[in-house]
């Protein structure tokens, strides 16, 4: 059984690599295009339609930087999935197929940047909701009106956009999620396939 799993999971050809490279590539592209996407709009309508005040309702302005560090990050790793889709083409022909090690640090390029997304993601998702606990918390026992106020008493009040932007926090760590998943499932399959021709020599 060990034998048989063994047997699917290794690329024995480059083509197989390729494939991988290929599908996954694409579905890590289209998967952060749609959740990154519906973050950015949600960010957008939050700056134009839903900040009536200087002050960030976080209280925290690094909180901002995080977010718009976060958007750049999942920008970067959507075209280094593209990338991989460019990468498959180049593993199909051995004229152009780049070194194991080139492969290897490319792979290693997008786990590392998925992961750095992850970790701003976390931070920003624990400080909202750790903001929005506050504010509940603070409430009367009957609850707080979910509406949004005009002026200074707008950071005591909390909105839909808020739960929305925890939404769409939670999205984009989704994707980043499955991203980091197919890297290392990429990164496997590369090593495994740079060790072949090594294990296969002495034989």
């Amino acid at each position: 059984m060990f034998r048989k799993l063994r047997t699917a999971i290794q690329p024995s050809t480059g083509t197989s690599l390729a494939r991988a490279f290929s599908w996954l590539g694409w579905a890590g592209f289209w998967l952060q295009v749609v959740f990154g996407s519906f973050a950015i709009l949600v960010m957008v309508y939050y700056v134009i339609f839903s900040r009536s005040t200087t002050t960030p309702r976080s209280g925290l302005a690094f909180v901002e930087y995080l977010t718009a560090a976060d958007l750049l990050i999942l920008v970067f790793t959507t075209l280094w999935s593209y990338r991989y889709t460019r990468l498959a083409r180049r593993l199909r022909d051995p004229a152009t197929r780049p070194p194991d090690a080139d492969v290897v640090g490319t792979v290693w390029t997008g786990l590392l940047a998925s992961a750095v997304g992850m970790l701003f993601s976390m931070l920003v998702l624990l400080i909202e909701a750790a903001n929005l606990l506050f504010y509940f918390l603070r409430a009367p026992q009957a609850g707080i009106p979910v509406i949004q106020t005009s002026g200074a008493e707008s950071v005591y009040w909390v909105s839909s956009i808020d739960m929305v932007s925890l939404m769409s926090l939670i999205l984009t760590l989704l994707a980043e999620l499955l991203v980091l998943v197919f890297s290392l499932w990429l990164l496997f399959r590369t090593t495994m396939a740079s060790a072949e021709p090594s294990q296969a020599a002495p034989g």
